[in-house]
């Protein structure tokens, strides 16, 4: 059954072809960044707040974050677990996600397991999420044990979403890690996104206008940054971004 945010993010890909979604690690900010950092966020044109890393471990710190960025904005705030410590029951969704090129079979289906409980509990909506690290992978890739899809290996790529939407998972995301030094090639995501007939997610390293078009000029329909919100100096950094995403119907 599709949730009230999942309708939101369909709709929204629906009518705007591409949209953007910022990630916050709550490990590299405190709740009063986190909530600056949503607001000029929103301000710029952002569709979702996703908040989740790679490390994270003080669910009280998390709750924290996660208050108050939704006293902030008005737009959802989707959980995006690196394990079970990640669950939250202030977020209004989860990316209820399986590593799908994992090589350890707690990040395939054990954590999931372990938090499925919690996300009933907690009243959560989960949306299912085949996630995939490609290229270098960044601190994702290690701490998930993930052998990464080679950026030349596009058809390996295809292969995994596809068997990740054959699974039911109803969102496909191309992650090519925190502080990735290049992006998902648009080439690769032309050729998932012409394999699979759900959103397709990318992010890692997209600092630019130019890499943002290129990707959803490629079929990203959700285009994730996180580090850039959290490093740069230039508030304007996200909403050329966002302009980028939003150019390509020009």
């Amino acid at each position: 059954m599709v949730g009230l945010v999942e309708k939101y993010l369909l709709d929204k890909t629906e009518s705007e072809g591409a949209i953007h979604a910022t990630l916050i690690d709550p490990e590299k900010v405190t709740p009063a960044q986190a909530s600056r950092i949503a607001d000029k966020a929103k301000l710029s044109g952002t569709s979702a707040i996703m908040i989740g890393g790679s490390t994270f471990a003080s669910t009280t710190h998390l709750d924290s974050v996660i208050k108050t960025v939704k006293r902030t904005v008005k737009i959802p705030v989707i959980l995006f677990p690196n394990n079970v410590t990640g669950i939250s029951r202030h977020a209004d969704a989860i990316w209820f996600m399986s590593l799908l090129n994992s090589v350890d079979p707690y990040f395939l289906m054990g954590a999931q397991i372990l938090g499925a409980p919690l996300v009933k509990k907690y009243n959560l909506e989960p949306i299912p999420l085949g996630y995939i690290i490609i290229g270098d992978g960044g601190t994702a890739g290690v701490v998930g044990k993930a052998v990464p899809v080679p950026y030349d290996k596009p058809k390996l790529a295809a292969a995994h979403a596809l068997a990740g939407q054959y699974l039911g998972m109803r969102f496909i995301y191309l992650e090519a890690g925190s502080g990735a030094k290049k992006p998902v090639p648009p080439e690769m995501i032309r050729i998932v996104k012409s394999a699979i007939d759900v959103p397709l997610i990318v992010g890692g390293g997209i600092k630019s206008r130019m890499q943002a078009l290129a990707a959803a000029s490629a079929g990203a329909n959700i285009i994730v940054t996180g580090n850039i919100v959290e490093e740069t100096k230039d508030r304007h950094k996200v909403s050329e971004i966002i302009k980028g995403i939003r150019s390509r119907k020009a």
